[in-house]
């Protein structure tokens, strides 16, 4: 189900008013079921990998916390990697291998299960933490398959950590008008993020990738400049959403995005942005394998393995883990800088502007359909011409109108994040401010959003 649809409008309110008159200890069936339709709405078979998933974790989580043996945590480990191979890498390996063998084995053909990236790492966060003594193992079997199904955050994050979400679980959440309106708000934010700023920018975008061979250089970096706000816009719009529609049952999820559009340099950016999963490779990965304890030469190895690995963690394709291995590429060159001249202090304004081109540059290949369609954008981006600012606009089914709209939307929503906390508004003794912009945003959603149903771009990963 798709939360800028007619079906959540309707879905939401139902879940959360039952969620409040149902007993406490009712109302984990309530949310495991309202997860499990939630889920359903988009491919019901698939519900039975998440149930795959869930009692080979559950057990796991059992077993080592009973016998204390690393043997269970690998079984767990391979388990939700094999399945996530299966589905999700297996036709990028096997078509790699025909291509550079001349073989033609077999590829298959079925769906990617919608968000089996985000479910498999917070299913693995929950047997690593039993097994490191840091989260009991979970004997509720219901309580655990909510762990991982929890709807708001079922298919696109943010990526939670047992010791976070299972307390709140058990908790008995009160009826608060606080919360309420704190969650409303922030669903309200998410909903402009994507049908006002994203859904808008998307049309340009798409229509520049399809067929960069038609456009100017300028036309191209328009586009590339777009994507980097359509994608923020997305994702974090999609992670208000949750957030918000959590904070209505009295539950708090994780800050997924702490205004990255301010970082100064690479590495504050990576702390900003999509806090969850760079979070986790840090926790299972970086550190697990020496972190920065081994040298600076080993050290360097293990950066560019860990972005590079977050990239093809995003997809199953080149362009994903050269996004990845460029992102590590920038957090070596920074370091390095800073071992070099430690004491160059270069303008805020400079290393702001450096950081967005790096990403925004980098999110070239994170775009493309190929590395055919990469090269494309990158030989087209080179050529420029005489070229009118009507040209620049008139784009697919844009005009100025439309870019009008646009500009302003992200202006509104960068003023608005540099001056509020990341949780938007957590209410503060200027209550007028706080409703001033709460209203005004669901004025600007009913005015100029774009309500055509599209997918958020995180539910392809």
């Amino acid at each position: 189900m798709l939360f800028n649809s007619l079906e959540f409008i309707i879905f939401f309110p139902i879940v959360t008013l039952l969620y409040f008159i149902i007993p406490h200890k009712y109302r984990w069936i309530q949310l495991l079921l309202a997860s499990c339709i939630f889920y359903a709405a988009l491919i019901p078979a698939y519900l039975l990998i998440l149930l795959f998933l869930i009692i080979i974790d559950y057990s796991a989580g059992i077993l080592i916390e009973k016998n204390k043996k690393k043997s269970w945590l690998i079984i767990s480990i391979i388990a939700n990697l094999s399945l996530l191979f299966v589905f999700k890498y297996y036709n990028f390996f096997i078509s790699n291998i025909n291509e550079l063998t001349g073989n033609n084995m077999l590829l298959v053909k079925w769906a990617l299960p919608v968000g089996l990236s985000f479910h498999t790492f917070q299913s693995l966060s929950y047997t690593i933490e039993v097994y490191r003594g840091n989260q009991k193992a979970v004997k509720h079997f219901g309580y655990y398959a909510l762990y991982v199904m929890f709807y708001p955050q079922l298919v696109a994050g943010p990526i939670e950590r047992p010791q976070h979400l299972f307390p709140q679980f058990f908790a008995k959440h009160k009826f608060s008008s606080q919360h309420l309106y704190e969650g409303l708000r922030l669903m309200a934010w998410g909903f402009f993020k994507k049908v006002v700023v994203a859904d808008r920018l998307s049309d340009y975008v798409d229509f520049v990738y399809k067929d960069p061979a038609g456009h100017s250089g300028i036309t191209i970096w328009v586009a590339a400049a777009f994507f980097s706000v359509q994608i923020y816009a997305d994702f974090s719009g999609y992670s208000d959403i949750a957030s918000g529609a959590a904070k209505c049952m009295g539950f708090d999820l994780m800050i997924n995005f702490n205004r990255p559009q301010l970082a100064k340099n690479i590495r504050d950016f990576w702390k900003r942005w999509h806090i969850s999963l760079s979070s986790w490779f840090r926790d299972y990965f970086y550190i697990p394998l020496g972190g920065n304890r081994r040298g600076t030469a080993k050290k360097n190895i293990l950066i560019l393995a860990t972005f590079t690995l977050s990239g093809f963690w995003h997809g199953a394709g080149w362009t994903f883990i050269i996004w990845g291995m460029m992102h590590g590429v920038y957090v070596l060159l920074y370091d390095l800088t800073c071992r070099i001249a430690p004491r160059i202090n270069l303008p805020k304004f400079f290393g702001w502007l450096l950081t967005c081109f790096c990403v925004g540059f980098a999110l070239i290949f994170f775009r493309a359909a190929s590395l055919h369609n990469a090269g494309e954008i990158l030989w087209q981006s080179l050529h420029f011409k005489k070229i009118t600012l009507d040209q620049i606009t008139a784009v697919g089914t844009y005009g100025n109108f439309s870019v009008l709209v646009v500009l302003i939307g992200i202006a509104y929503m960068f003023i608005v994040e540099k001056y509020t906390d990341p949780k938007l508004f957590v209410l503060n003794k200027k209550p007028l401010p706080d409703i001033f912009v709460f209203v005004f945003t669901i004025w600007i959603i009913i005015f100029f959003g774009v309500f055509h149903k599209t997918s958020f771009i995180y539910f392809q990963f």
